[in-house]
């Protein structure tokens, strides 16, 4: 088995930080706009991680751009590690500043599109460190590496493959063109583009420019990040609720499908077995969720019932986090189903969190098969989705992953327990930054924060939103023993 080759490991890392770097420049014009004081911050941040970037870069620029797949995976969690320990210069530099346990929370909160929060208030916060909040959403939500490959010609080839395959989400990945370089491209480019076209929306509404580009990107990221404390029932609109509605749904497809989409082809999109299930689910949820509340008298008219509804259970399955009501005041029987919601999540291939819509079905038609294997032993009954069959092997990789996606939940939840937290809470936290949703249960819902959890449930959580976000293997491989065998 050939070594890792940390010598191009580190220089990517070098690549991507003098990448961040010059993102900090985005929000350091923004700060001097406002001038709320926060500006040196983002100068001095981005000269910090330029000149370490720069160094790495410098020192294995040589090194040949050749990527195994174990590079592949120590590459990938490691851009994200250093991504979000140089990400949080800006809070630990800027005016009122925070603590270290406290900013790499709220980073890797950010980039992992979470939204989870240790900001009690967050409209006390500079403008510029607003917008950072809301654009590192941006940035993770299509992925650093997918953007990364998009723009270095240098990773369009099997190591770009390798790099590609370890960040996005789900059981398959659909290139849209032959060159791994052009597909994240276009994936880019429709995530922009609309992005670009909420952004105008919104600001048509109620909200500020300012207000309307953070909630954009927070949006189409499915990140949840607010300028607001209140969150979007601030504006209390149900223009901004049905528009913030149909984005984050979009947000929740698949891009290849999108992509394939607004350039024409809506057959695949329509025919997308995955897509019709998440579109049922939404549905058939709200309609629960609207009987439920209309049951217990808990909303006024018919409309407000159906727009907080349908605005929650979206949020809520494709991992985004914003809210307009708290289904945790509602009830007991509503929080289960939000919860519910929050282990599955959205499609593949989307901005989204959770385990995934795709692994959903499969599960679904696997155990369907085996009970019809227990009157018919000798039957051959493959899985299929979308017509096509699924391999033995898939499945088995997708029963996997939801027992060791359980088994981190539970780690998490023990964690948490040990430290004070009613099971209630510890369970509901964990799964919020497991499948990437930021508002959990008790105290963590949707009108609270984790501003009260220690110092090692914040740096657990922390860890649990990294491995949630590149979907449990590229991390935990790396604490195997075979992993670093003949390295």
């Amino acid at each position: 088995m050939p070594k890792i080759n940390f010598r191009v490991i580190l220089k990517f890392i070098g690549i991507l930080l003098c990448m961040e770097s010059v993102f900090m420049l985005v929000p350091y014009i923004v700060a001097l706009i406002y001038g709320d004081g926060d500006a040196p911050a983002f100068l001095q941040s981005a000269l910090i991680t330029a000149i370490t970037g720069g160094i790495l870069f410098y020192l294995f620029k040589a090194s040949r751009n050749e990527v195994g797949k174990r590079d592949s995976y120590l590459i990938v969690t490691s851009i994200w590690v250093f991504f979000s320990l140089f990400g949080m210069l800006p809070f630990c530099l800027m005016p009122n500043p925070l603590n270290i346990t406290d900013a790499f929370f709220e980073t890797v909160s950010g980039l992992t599109t979470t939204g989870a929060s240790v900001i009690e208030n967050v409209e006390t916060l500079p403008h510029g460190i607003l917008f950072w909040r809301s654009f590192s959403q941006l940035i993770g939500g299509m992925g650093i590496i997918l953007l990364t490959i998009a723009i270095l010609p240098m990773l369009n080839h099997q190591g770009g493959l390798f790099l590609f395959n370890s960040e996005v989400t789900g059981i398959t990945h659909e290139k849209l063109k032959p060159k791994i370089g052009e597909t994240s491209k276009k994936l880019w480019s429709v995530y922009v583009s609309l992005t670009a076209i909420l952004w105008f929306l919104l600001w048509l509404g109620p909200m500020e420019p300012f207000d309307a580009i953070c909630h954009a990107f927070s949006t189409m990221a499915t990140g949840g990040f607010s300028t607001k404390q209140a969150s979007v029932s601030y504006w209390n609109s149900p223009y901004i609720d049905y528009v913030i509605t149909i984005f984050t749904f979009v947000a929740g497809i698949n891009f290849a499908l999108v992509y394939r989409a607004v350039t024409g082809d809506f057959k695949k999109l329509l025919n997308s077995e995955e897509t019709k299930w998440y579109t049922s689910i939404t549905l058939g949820i709200t309609a629960l969720v609207v009987i439920g509340l209309y049951a217990t008298g808990q909303n006024s008219s018919l409309e407000e019932t159906f727009r907080i509804a349908i605005f929650q259970v979206v949020t809520v399955i494709t991992s985004t986090g914003y809210t307009v009501g708290d289904y945790v005041a509602w009830g007991p029987f509503f929080t289960t189903i939000f919860l519910l919601l929050m282990f599955f999540g959205a499609c593949a291939g989307s901005t989204c969190g959770g385990a995934k819509i795709d692994r959903l079905v499969v599960l679904a038609k696997n155990t369907k098969n085996e009970f019809y294997r227990a009157i018919h032993p000798n039957a051959i009954l493959p899985v299929r989705m979308n017509g096509k069959a699924i391999s033995h092997e898939v499945v088995s990789k997708i029963l996997a992953f939801i027992l060791v996606y359980v088994m981190v939940l539970i780690a998490g939840a023990v964690v948490l327990s040990a430290l004070g937290l009613p099971i209630e809470e510890a369970f509901g936290s964990t799964l919020s930054c497991l499948s990437n949703i930021g508002p959990g249960a008790g105290s963590t819902g949707p009108t609270g924060n984790y501003a009260f959890i220690p110092d090692i449930g914040k740096w657990t959580l922390s860890v649990i939103m990294l491995i949630g976000r590149l979907e449990l293997f590229t991390v935990l491989i790396l604490f195997t023993s075979y992993f670093w065998k003949n390295s």
